[in-house]
């Protein structure tokens, strides 16, 4: 922790605007939550959801784990994200997209309007896709992807977006289970100014054991052929001109399902996390309010795809709830260079700037001092999720990008959680770089043992949620049973079983929470338990490195070994042996943490096996560690392909 103890205190002028202002708004809030658990959660329920029917009952706990949230109650998701905004905010830009290439448009809140309606006409008249049918959507960064989204929750549809890089037969495997009627998807769409297809992996994962979909809707977005089977395939593009722009929304049950999202399970088979409508869009919305305090005037940027949850809650859900304006890009921040960020913000004004440490940590290796040739004065806040975030980036974040002035919300929270759930307050809260902080109003967040007792301050423990929440998911699509051993298994309190989040964290003498990585990221040498993230901090105090995962491997006399994967900062370096480089590591090892901690094996590897959202697959490393076969899906990966490499590194 002794890296976390230097303080940065919120910008006094920005503070005096926030929505919560300081610490002790934050206290009363959390007092509130504490003393009167749903009627804090009902105050902004009613604030917040424009209902068509008001709820019965705040909360049923009567079939745990499987809570219900505002039962009884009506509302329409698509309703409760543009029809609302269209007295005050018709003409108010809701998106601003950008494409790769550079290409824009904005959609003002009554163009979504208009586009959403005729998108659910197309997908209810045309296709007969009813309230409860599956859609799958394998979609590129562009509008029409948000349009689908929110056409499914207009007419009651779920929706199952399949992030667009993933292989046909990851494709195949979530249709599958979902049982999806229809496939959204596009001829493809454009990265670093090329091309890149879609529709031919669609194809593919559609060749066997997909019988339940019935049609595949096609937008034409970069105009390459494509194979147009007749009876099955259609143009979004011929189609939607002759829809109807009226579309009522479908009056939705509180919990009935808004949308399944799929996430990577220790079986290597996805996990349909299920997530329902008032309580997901309430913490949406709720969220981007408080750990971003986004304003009416303010214009928000989220890097991530609506492939995973971040794209979803917030790209779409979260600011168009609040009736913000969100951008949407096509691209990668560091094409056609490392300055494509910050032209960005420059050009738009952008308020909030949110993403991921891995993007940080290249736009800072390749353009440390992009950022100085544009402006950014008007970014407010910055936000960081997918991983804890490193001191190093944290602080070139906050001096070069926020020029000092900006906090930085760094993020904790899951697919499973469907909004943040750890968090600095941008107004209020005092900020320990590379730390989570504090649960945010309403969350109770604790590190606990298994048995329900706190952690001591500075010692490992479980991070559980021990209280339900509105945005939590409900079950796992199909597998009920899965959900309960998967989530409520682990850990109890008061003798009752509580949700783990899977991840362990450490709180410090004043109460700040860390995020140490996932319980399972413990290495047991000699009987001495060191969690890898400690290793790995000390690893990348060495010049040399840039990236670094720890594993353990079986060894015969210790019980585990240390085995390290080094990603250099400059490919070209050398070392004469690879051994004189893992002498030098082992010193920096020993120097922090001490000899126990030294490390067996090191390999020098041109990358490491990471999901879009930046977590590192340690699964993987470990199986190359120990010479297995993968057997996991290596499909959801950013670079499939790093796999082989890092095996040829390690095997030869």
């Amino acid at each position: 922790m002794s890296e976390s103890k230097e303080i940065y205190f919120p910008n006094r002028e920005f503070a005096k605007q926030a929505r919560i202002k300081n610490m002790c708004e934050y206290d009363e809030l959390m007092s509130w939550a504490k003393e009167d658990y749903e009627g804090f959660w009902a105050h902004w329920a009613d604030e917040k959801i424009d209902w068509f029917e008001p709820y019965t009952k705040v909360l049923d706990e009567s079939d745990a784990p499987f809570y219900r949230w505002f039962t009884g109650g009506k509302l329409n998701v698509s309703y409760q994200c543009i029809d609302r905004h269209l007295e005050t905010r018709k003409n108010k830009a809701a998106i601003i997209f950008e494409g790769d290439r550079g290409d824009k448009q904005i959609v003002t809140y009554q163009q979504l309007h208009k586009n959403v309606n005729r998108f659910a006409n197309l997908l209810k008249n045309r296709f007969g896709v009813k309230k409860g049918d599956r859609v799958v959507l394998y979609m590129p960064m562009i509008p029409e992807a948000a349009y689908a989204m929110l056409a499914c929750a207009r007419i009651g549809a779920i929706h199952s977006v399949v992030f667009g890089g993933f292989s046909a037969e990851a494709l195949r495997d979530r249709i599958i289970d979902a049982e999806a009627k229809v496939v959204i998807t596009a001829d493809g769409a454009f990265r670093k100014d090329k091309p890149y297809m879609l529709k031919p992996v669609v194809d593919t994962a559609l060749e066997e054991g997909c019988d339940c979909v019935e049609k595949v809707l096609v937008v034409q977005r970069n105009n390459e052929d494509v194979v147009w089977i007749e009876g099955r395939d259609y143009s979004y593009n011929e189609l939607i001109e002759a829809e109807s722009d009226v579309c009522d929304p479908e009056p939705m049950d509180s919990e009935d399902p808004l949308f399944l999202l799929y996430t990577s399970g220790s079986t290597g088979k996805p996990k349909g996390v299920q997530h329902s409508q008032a309580g997901y869009i309430l913490w949406a919305q709720m969220t981007m309010e408080w750990v971003f305090d986004v304003k009416e005037n303010d214009t928000y940027w989220c890097t991530a795809d609506i492939g995973w949850i971040t794209g979803h809650t917030y790209i779409v859900y979260g600011p168009l709830a609040m009736g913000a304006t969100t951008v949407m890009f096509e691209g990668v921040p560091t094409y056609p260079d490392a300055g494509r960020a910050w032209k960005m913000v420059q050009e738009y004004g952008i308020n909030q700037f949110y993403t991921a440490p891995t993007a940080i940590r290249v736009l800072h290796k390749m353009g440390e001092n992009e950022p100085e040739k544009y402006d950014l004065s008007s970014l407010k806040v910055l936000g960081t999720v997918g991983e804890p975030i490193d001191p190093p980036a944290w602080k070139w974040y906050y001096e070069k990008i926020g020029g000092g002035r900006c906090a930085i919300v760094d993020t904790w929270w899951q697919t499973e959680t469907g909004g943040h759930m750890i968090s600095p307050l941008p107004g209020a809260t005092p900020i320990k770089p590379a730390c989570a902080t504090f649960p945010l109003p309403g969350i109770m967040a604790e590190v606990i043992e298994r048995d329900g007792t706190p952690a001591e301050p500075g010692e490992q423990g479980l991070l559980c949620i021990t209280k339900p929440w509105p945005s939590m998911i409900r079950t796992i699509w199909g597998d009920p049973e899965r959900f309960e051993k998967s989530y409520f298994g682990d850990a109890k309190k008061d003798g009752k079983p509580v949700y783990f989040s899977g991840d362990g964290a450490i709180v410090d003498e004043d109460g700040y929470i860390t995020i140490t990585g996932r319980v399972d990221d413990v290495i047991n040498v000699s009987g001495h338990r060191m969690g890898t993230a400690e290793i790995e901090a000390a690893i990348k105090k060495h010049p040399h490195v840039a990236e670094v995962a720890v594993v353990g491997k079986p060894d015969e006399i210790k019980g585990e070994s240390i085995f390290a994967y080094i990603v250099l900062k400059n490919a070209d370096d050398t070392f004469g042996e690879e051994a004189e480089l893992a002498k030098e590591i082992n010193q920096v090892i020993a120097k922090e943490i001490g000899n126990i901690a030294k490390c067996d094996t090191i390999k020098v590897v041109p990358g490491l096996p990471k999901t879009r959202s930046g977590k590192v697959m340690r699964r993987i490393l470990r199986a190359i560690a120990k010479g297995e076969e993968i057997k996991q899906d290596i499909s959801t990966l950013e670079d499939p392909g790093i796999v082989a490499k890092i095996q040829t590194c390690v095997i030869g």
